[in-house]
C-alpha cells in the first residue's frame, strides 16, 4: 500500500490537471490541485511531500515559483516539472532551480506514477532515506563513504566523474537517461563540455570495471542505463 504522501498538482490546464489528480489518487496519494503559480503559493507549501510543477502557467511560469520556493520560502519539498518543449536549455534551468525530475508531454500516466513514485522513495515520513555507507550491486561493492568502487576485492581507481556516473546510474537502476540528462545532473553549471564528453567517461567507466562493465547498458537512440 503506498504511503499517504500528499503532493500539489500546479497545471493550468484544468482538463490536464484532473488527470493528474484523478490518477495519482487511484495510486493512494492526497492531492491538491491549483490551475496557477498564484494559487499554489496561497497554499502551505510545508505540508507537501513533493510539487508537481507545469513550467507555462499565466503570469507566473513554474519556474517562478520553484525559486521563490528554493531562495524565498527556503525549502527542500522536490520537485517535478512537466513541459511541453524539450529544449535542453530548458530542462538545464529546471534542474539547476532543484528539480528532481522533468516530464516532457505528452507523457503516459503510468511514466508519471513510476516517476512520482521514484521521486517519493526517497523520503520516508517527508524526509530524506538515509545512504547507506556501502552497497553490493551484482558483483561490485560500492563504498559511498570512501568514494570507491571494490570488484573481486580489488579497488578500482575511478575518477570523481566515473563515481557520480556509476553511483547515477545505479540509484536510478533501470530508467534511460539521455547524454543530456546526464550533463544536466552530474556536470557543474560553469563546466562547459558536450555529449562527447558523457561518452568517453562512460567508455573508460566501462573498461575500469572489467565485465562489470557490462551492467550499464547502451539504448540506441535514448541513452544508457544501469542493469544488473
Amino acid at each position: 500500500m503506498v504511503e499517504k504522501y500528499r503532493i500539489l498538482v500546479a497545471e493550468d490546464e484544468e482538463d490536464l490537471c484532473e488527470i493528474l489528480q484523478f490518477n495519482l489518487e487511484s495510486e493512494g496519494y492526497v492531492v491538491d490541485a491549483v490551475h496557477s503559480a498564484e494559487s499554489a503559493l496561497k497554499k502551505d507549501l510545508t505540508v507537501y511531500d513533493l510539487l508537481l510543477l507545469d513550467v507555462m502557467m499565466g503570469r507566473m511560469s513554474g519556474f517562478s515559483l520553484a525559486q521563490k520556493v528554493r531562495k524565498e520560502l527556503h525549502l527542500e519539498v522536490p520537485i517535478i516539472f512537466l513541459t511541453a518543449k524539450n529544449d535542453e536549455n530548458e530542462i538545464l534551468t529546471g534542474f539547476n532551480l532543484g528539480a528532481d525530475d522533468y516530464i516532457t508531454k505528452p507523457f503516459s500516466v503510468k511514466e508519471l506514477q513510476a516517476r512520482v513514485k521514484t521521486v517519493l522513495k526517497r523520503l520516508h515520513r517527508g524526509k530524506p532515506e538515509e545512504e547507506p555507507e556501502t552497497e553490493t550491486v551484482g558483483n561490485m561493492l560500492i563504498d559511498y563513504v570512501g568514494k570507491r568502487l571494490i570488484i573481486q576485492n580489488i579497488k578500482i581507481d575511478l575518477t570523481r566523474k566515473e563515481f557520480e556516473i556509476l553511483v547515477f546510474l545505479v540509484r536510478h537502476s533501470g530508467r534511460v537517461f539521455s547524454r543530456n540528462d546526464l550533463l544536466a545532473r552530474i556536470w557543474e553549471n560553469n563546466v562547459i563540455v558536450n555529449e562527447r564528453t558523457v561518452d568517453v567517461n562512460i567508455a573508460r567507466l566501462r573498461k575500469k570495471m572489467g565485465e562489470c562493465g557490462n551492467y550499464i547498458h547502451n539504448k540506441s537512440g535514448f541513452g544508457y542505463y544501469f542493469e544488473v
